[in-house]
């Protein structure tokens, strides 16, 4: 089966992977989705015997059928190899009554390692395929992990730039240390006196500017981007969840066929939606749990049918799910209309306008897959303690937010169907705020003497990619305003 990629927003004529990657976003601002979701076509059993790049292969084939099999199984190949700490790549680890899905093994050691190094080399690959000349920049927003494994997967890769723009004061301490001690010749990193939406506001805007592209092509530059939007990000992200559903077989966890849950920590949209693909293409799940944190406007929407994002922005101790724009919505309120465009753009158009729409009871009902729940920084906080009290498990917070809705959905509804967690981030990447959870005589130390503290009671080893942040050299230092941001990546460029 040829799968070709179409815009949410216009009947423009669909398009193969290769370009869709190429692009990122669509020329109409639309995001591009799949014209059909193929079915998997391996047996459990078989997909139970094989590692994560050759599960990566089989998945990925389905997607992405513009590429050669050489083609993709070298992309793979480059991409998941020792730069990950570990063999499994996302080893699935039992803590009490559910399955935590470690996403945290790759170089930023955040989940997303697993599409961001894969990506530079699908669009590398891509740009080859389409006789493309000109240097591709890639321009990416970042609520915190996004941004380092972007600049980490393109640093120095041949035929590319790459801009981050991040929030000033929106990330954590080791997060920034990670983006403003990057290295590379063809690296930028900018912190932004505003929040993550503003900073990808901007690059939307950017994106969509034709006068400031064509002015760029003329010096030999193309934007592509590196945040969710781009389904080179998207599509690596399904293959997790079926490796992890395969793992959990191939333990004798779960029977053939036995249905699942999945939680999963949610902001952008785009790791809860690639959990819905999985589904879409035949794997098992039952329940989608989506899990907010204080910024609440997905749970919000999943109770209501209403997407709001008129309300106070909170900066919390889960900063890269600070988010009130989740961009990647956009596909699923595309799949909800039955592929209707009009419907997805008077959507998006409403809520460029006036910062919220509202679903049809029709689409409502087609959302029964999902779940929603939210946590407080104080449930989050208890989460932690306890965990680590319970188990010796330590955990970050962005995967405690998903623990504590898990816990609330367990109480509320009485479904023990075997449940995977994805855990996104190490909690080596937050140490002030795991440390203070556990017992508060931790406040106010210093970050990298919190790590330490952190190797002593969790008894694994400091990752080498914290260990080095200490003593490494501020490369980036600049700081702009959200609506400089044009401006600045055209004095970059030029």
């Amino acid at each position: 089966m040829n799968v070709l990629y179409q815009s949410t927003r216009s009947s423009m004529e669909a398009i193969p992977a290769s370009k869709a990657i190429l692009q990122g976003l669509s020329n109409d601002g639309g995001l591009f989705v799949p014209t059909v979701l193929p079915k998997l076509e391996k047996d459990i059993k078989d997909l139970s015997q094989m590692d994560y790049r050759e599960c990566a292969y089989e998945v990925m084939k389905l997607l992405l059928t513009d590429f050669t099999e050489e083609e993709l199984k070298t992309c793979i190949n480059n991409a998941y190899d020792d730069k990950f700490d570990t063999k499994e790549i996302a080893p699935l680890k039992k803590q009490g009554n559910a399955y935590y899905l470690e996403l945290f093994h790759g170089p930023t050691l955040a989940f997303k390692d697993m599409a961001l190094s894969i990506l530079p080399h699908l669009l590398i690959t891509s740009a080859r395929k389409n006789n493309i000349k000109e240097e591709i920049v890639i321009l990416t927003a970042t609520s915190g992990d996004t941004g380092k494994a972007a600049l980490e997967g393109f640093a120095d890769v041949d035929g590319t730039k790459i801009i981050v723009f991040y929030p000033k004061n929106g990330v954590s301490a080791i997060q920034e240390k990670q983006m403003v001690t990057q290295k590379g010749k063809n690296t930028y990193v900018v912190g932004i006196t505003g929040n993550f939406d503003q900073a990808q506001t901007g690059v939307k805007n950017i994106f969509n500017n034709k006068e400031l592209a064509a002015r760029l092509k003329d010096k030999g530059y193309i934007f592509s981007s590196a945040n969710s939007i781009n389904i080179g990000r998207l599509v690596p992200q399904i293959v997790y969840y079926v490796y992890s559903y395969a793992q959990l077989y191939k333990s004798g966890q779960i029977k053939k066929d036995e249905k699942i849950n999945v939680v999963v920590p949610t902001g952008n949209f785009g790791n809860i939606l690639a959990a819905y693909y999985a589904k879409e293409m035949g794997l098992p799940i039952d329940k989608l749990i989506c899990a907010s944190n204080e910024n609440k406007v997905l749970f919000d929407f999943f109770n209501t049918g209403i997407y709001d994002k008129n309300r106070e922005f909170i900066l919390t101790n889960s900063p890269s799910m600070d988010i009130l724009i989740s961009s990647n919505l956009e596909r699923l309120i595309f799949k909800l209309t039955g592929d209707d465009y009009k419907k997805t753009a008077e959507f998006m158009n409403d809520l460029s306008q006036s910062g919220q729409y509202q679903i049809t009871n029709e689409m409502k009902e087609k959302m029964e897959a999902f779940a929603a729940g939210y946590a407080s920084e104080e449930d989050t906080g208890k989460v932690i303690k306890k965990i680590y009290e319970d188990t010796g498990y330590v955990i970050d917070t962005h995967t405690a937010v998903a623990v504590s809705v898990y816990e609330g959905y367990l109480r509320e509804t009485k479904d023990n169907k075997k449940t995977v967690i994805a855990s996104t981030a190490s909690p080596y990447k937050f140490p002030v705020s795991v440390m203070e959870a556990i017992d508060p005589k931790y406040k106010n130390m210093d970050d990298f003497a919190l790590v330490k503290k952190l190797s002593n009671i969790s008894g694994v080893e400091v990752p080498k990619a914290v260990a080095q942040l200490e003593t490494s050299e501020v490369l980036h230092d600049r700081i702009c305003k959200p609506e400089d941001m044009e401006t600045l990546v055209e004095g970059l460029l030029i």
